[in-house]
């Protein structure tokens, strides 16, 4: 397998050609990088899979950082910060290696995440707003070390949000907060709730799919 600081998956496109779209795949919490691949091979065909494992074990699977649970309970926590940092960066430089080992456009990467996934893909589209094409963010939220930020760069990137009505692992309510946020810092910002809990519906998976359709090219 290729050497990325990152375990990965990754899936080439049957008619892969030079400087290829690619989408890169976070995982949630306790999971691992075979995850989330049904959802992302369920997108455009032409698309370069990279799907990333968080670097430690957790539960039979992977986490990309422990809880900080001192502001409440589960649905008020953050990421602790030592480890989210780690992992931010982890995930930057496994993006720029993939870039250089797969033949990627660089211009045209998604980043796609659930859960911990989707939390750490907004705060790395925080940080590095110019890196990518668009953002899938499945049930998680923009994280208070990151929801004050004022990126450059950030004007018109395409953003879906999905929340579950049902939720009780990361409510609705922070995931609207997430999208809300990313419109007032110039995103275009899709955002969508499903009456279903912490998972990824048909619904749903027809919706992303939907929105990668428009974006990707």
């Amino acid at each position: 397998m290729t050497q990325l600081p990152l375990e990965h998956v990754h899936v080439s496109p049957d008619d892969a050609t030079g400087d290829a779209p690619a989408v890169v795949v976070l995982h949630g919490r306790g999971a691992d990088e075979e995850d989330l691949l049904p959802v992302a091979q369920a997108l455009p065909d032409d698309h370069h899979v990279v799907s990333l494992r968080a670097p430690d074990p957790l539960q039979g699977g992977y986490t990309w950082y422990e809880l900080d649970l001192s502001a409440g309970g589960l649905h008020e926590s953050q990421p602790h910060p030592e480890e989210f940092r780690r992992s931010l960066d982890l995930v930057a430089e496994s993006v720029t290696a993939a870039v250089d080992a797969y033949d990627l456009d660089p211009a045209r990467i998604g980043l796609l995440g659930f859960s911990q996934g989707a939390i750490t893909s907004l705060a790395s589209l925080f940080e590095t707003p110019d890196r990518y094409a668009w953002v899938v963010a499945l049930h998680g939220y923009l994280p208070a070390s990151h929801a004050d930020r004022s990126p450059d760069g950030l004007d018109g990137t395409p953003v879906f949000v999905g929340a579950g009505s049902g939720d009780r692992v990361i409510p609705e309510s922070r995931s609207e907060s997430a999208a809300d946020r990313l419109v007032a810092a110039g995103a275009d910002v899709t955002y969508e709730t499903y009456a279903t809990g912490h998972g990824i519906g048909q619904a749903e998976l027809s919706d992303v799919t939907a929105f990668v359709e428009t974006h990707h090219s």
